[in-house]
């Protein structure tokens, strides 16, 4: 996933953004569907935090 990525942005695959996508403090950006080596075809989503939400930007970096 990381080739498909842009600098300074997160890719996420489509079972964590199943797992976050509630989170108030997230914003997510569908991409496209890749294919990954192991794992077949696979939606991708960028995720960012959303402005002045310092707290949530602190659990993001250290998810990742």
């Amino acid at each position: 996933m990381e080739s498909n990525s842009e600098v300074g942005k997160v890719n996420i695959s489509q079972a964590t953004y199943e797992l976050l996508k509630d989170e108030a403090d997230f914003a997510f950006e569908s991409r496209r569907k890749i294919e990954a080596k192991g794992k077949g075809t696979l939606e991708i989503y960028f995720v960012s935090v959303k402005e002045s939400q310092d707290e949530a930007q602190l659990v993001l970096m250290q998810t990742f």
